[in-house]
């Protein structure tokens, strides 16, 4: 079998699909926040897989839990009741300060989830008529690749040749709250929106934007569905990333950091009002809600439980902030920080993110460009000060 890291992507390039485009990097172990490839060479991890690992890789207390659990139950599906469902789901609802949690396993899941939840609401809570009703969405937004999500997309390499698609979205500008309120018709059941839109570059948006559409959405009996994929569970130094503006939504959709970096888990969090809409057998996930995913969820909200996880990103958010701030302005257009997210939007002098970010892998740390011009940045919450000085210092030098 191949072991070098030249001969393993050989293998992944002519049997796998080409459908991502990663950095040259085979990597095969990793703890905390620091990753080592198939030839030994390690690297600190600015990525944490998206916010999937916001708490570090292998974290023992995750790590311990799965096993407990592996030891005892891993599936049943949801023709039964498993021990770790119901407390997974109340330990959740009142993280979210709400009372009723839909599990299932992606993110893409739980947008579907949430799409499939408004709708349905708006036709037996609201009375929309039958096919009618409509979701305000935002362009350069990213909810996931499903055939419906990449619908009301932007991104052209997301969306294109993916038709027919699917109806019943209305797009808008991004932070527009006045755009939002001209697109409302009397068939819009909800907003979907990003409190931060990560793929697009960790893009924040005008600090009334979601107080505003909280109004909106009140205003009009709609649905605010706050999709914190990638937002929440810790990465911007609170909980939520909607807690930065006050703002709590009706709809919270989560993922990513939920499974703790161990295993697909993502969950949809709502009032009974809203979620009781559904009934047996009007939606569900064979792997949803498995015990195993569950007992690791537990441990993830019993972590986030403490509020220690949320002022370590806001802390380290902070001297994350203040370190990229100091970078040549000349390569620099442009700095967006919320906890420990950062996008930094290249200049034209610059190199591109692509080769910034293939520079500081052969350097020893990891990160990942996206549309071009940003490099982004979210490294787990274990990461030290003088890691995150490190970090910059290689970034710095890359922009050279």
């Amino acid at each position: 079998m191949p072991d070098t890291a030249a001969q393993l992507i050989a293998v992944e390039d002519a049997h796998g699909a080409h459908n991502y485009h990663p950095l040259p990097v085979v990597l095969s172990h990793g703890e905390g926040v620091r990753v080592r490839d198939v030839d030994g060479r390690e690297y600190l991890d600015l990525l944490a897989s998206y916010s999937a690992v916001n708490f570090g890789h292998r974290h023992p207390r995750l790590v311990d839990a799965a096993r407990r659990q592996l030891d005892r139950l891993t599936l049943t599906s949801r023709a039964f009741h498993n021990d770790q469902l119901g407390p997974f789901c109340a330990e959740l609802a009142a993280l979210a300060g709400m009372d009723s949690v839909l599990p299932m396993n992606t993110g893409a899941e739980a947008v579907e989830t949430g799409v499939k939840l408004a709708r349905k609401w708006g036709y037996r809570s609201r009375g929309v008529p039958r096919d009618e009703a409509r979701i305000i969405v935002f362009d350069n937004n990213f909810h996931g690749r499903t055939t419906t999500i990449v619908s009301f997309s932007t991104d052209p390499d997301a969306r294109g040749d993916y038709g027919p698609y699917t109806p019943g979205f209305d797009v808008v500008p991004y932070g527009d709250v006045d755009a939002v309120a001209a697109a409302v018709t009397p068939g819009t059941v909800a907003v979907l929106v990003e409190p931060i839109q990560g793929e697009a570059g960790v893009v924040i948006p005008p600090a009334a934007f979601l107080s505003g559409l909280r109004d909106l959405c009140d205003r009009h009996g709609m649905l605010l569905i706050a999709d914190e994929i990638q937002s929440g569970l810790g990465r911007t130094g609170y909980t939520f990333a909607c807690e930065h503006d006050g703002v709590r939504p009706d709809v919270y959709l989560l993922g990513k950091a939920l499974g703790g970096g161990i295993l697909p888990l993502s969950a949809v969090v709502a009032d009974r009002a809203v979620m009781d809409v559904f009934r047996p057998g009007q939606h569900g996930s064979t792997f949803g809600g498995n015990p195993l995913a569950c007992a690791v969820g537990r441990e993830v909200v019993a972590m986030l439980s403490t509020g220690e996880w949320q002022r370590r990103a806001r802390e380290l958010g902070d001297r994350l902030a203040d370190r990229l701030s100091r970078l040549d302005p000349s390569k620099v257009t442009g700095l967006r920080t919320r906890g420990l997210w950062a996008g930094v939007e290249l200049s034209d002098a610059a190199p591109s993110a692509r080769e910034v970010c293939e520079t500081m892998a052969r350097a020893g740390v990891l990160c990942k460009e996206t549309h071009h011009t940003t490099v982004r940045i979210a490294p787990p919450l274990v990461i030290t000060p003088e890691e995150i000085d490190h970090a910059v210092d290689v970034l710095s030098d890359a922009l050279r």
